[in-house]
């Protein structure tokens, strides 16, 4: 009998492209939400659930003392890096088509790229720095600076960009220090203590029509951070990492279908340069 065999890597990269589908899905769903609730309401959602998540995930791996950590400063430091990204990019979807801002977020690999040259001393060749600056000329494809067609509201999703960056290159470095799952949880600790105490200002009571959609924010955001732990243990982050592109993909489909948002030819041509620029930095980073 015929058996079909799969790699761990290809098992990797199928839990990849999941994780990256329930980040779409928690976005489609945000965007539909900020219009209505403060962006500190849907963060704190998100952070109780992770929580919930890092319960779960050190409850797998048997470790029970996942709530001490080795490095107390740097784990600050990402979580607050997590809350402005995270920030950012909520924002940036009442401004912006998810198109248009998920192009523009689309330049975190290359970012994570330059910031790990900077704080992790990684070597970058000539070619790789190439293909950076490429990337940074798809932003400006899209942004069009200088035109009167310019947003300023597009430089929100880019500085989620940057802050994604350094929340990824501070989390690769926390990672010899700590396992996943205390991470998860002073991710959340930290989260919902700043965002708590926030969102009671700011507090709008949730509509009963609403709380199938907030559910839905904890879900896939729980769930996308679950899939790219186990996406990520079972192929390399060099694999992973140019799926990240698929968010564009996704943020075009679920952009036209719920919010009839159609992508110009500049969004379309500035995100494939940037994921063809990613694309090909991971390709040859490991040359």
């Amino acid at each position: 009998m015929f058996k079909l065999k799969i790699s761990t890597e290809t098992i990797g990269i199928i839990f990849a492209i999941l994780a990256y589908l329930s980040f779409s899905l928690l976005d489609t769903i945000q965007k539909t939400l900020i219009i209505y609730y403060s962006v500190f309401q849907l963060l704190f959602i998100k952070y109780c659930f992770t929580l919930c998540l890092s319960f779960i995930e050190s409850r797998r791996k048997k470790n029970y003392k996942f709530y001490i950590t080795n490095n107390l400063k740097l784990q600050i430091l990402r979580s607050f890096l997590s809350i402005l990204e995270s920030a950012c990019f909520v924002l940036a979807f009442r401004y912006l088509s998810l198109a248009d801002a998920h192009s523009i977020g689309g330049l975190t690999p290359i970012i994570v790229v330059i910031f790990s040259s900077i704080f992790l001393k990684e070597k970058i060749t000539p070619k790789i720095w190439l293909a950076i600056f490429m990337g940074f000329i798809g932003v400006l494809v899209i942004m069009r600076p200088g035109l009167s067609i310019f947003d300023p509201k597009s430089l929100i999703p880019l500085s989620a960009a940057l802050f994604l960056g350094l929340y990824q290159v501070v989390t690769r470095k926390a990672s010899e220090y700590d396992q996943n799952e205390t991470s998860l949880f002073y991710t959340a600790i930290t989260g919902i203590l700043i965002m708590g105490s926030i969102s009671f200002f700011y507090w709008i009571p949730i509509n009963l029509s609403f709380i199938l959609l907030f559910m839905g924010v904890g879900v896939f955001y729980s769930l996308g951070l679950y899939l790219q732990i186990i996406a990520l243990s079972k192929a390399r982050a060099s694999i992973v990492q140019p799926f990240h592109y698929t968010l564009i993909f996704w943020a075009i489909i679920f952009g036209f279908i719920f919010y009839n948002d159609v992508p110009d030819l500049f969004t379309i041509a500035g995100a494939t340069i940037i994921a063809s620029s990613g694309i090909y930095i991971f390709l040859k980073k490991g040359d």
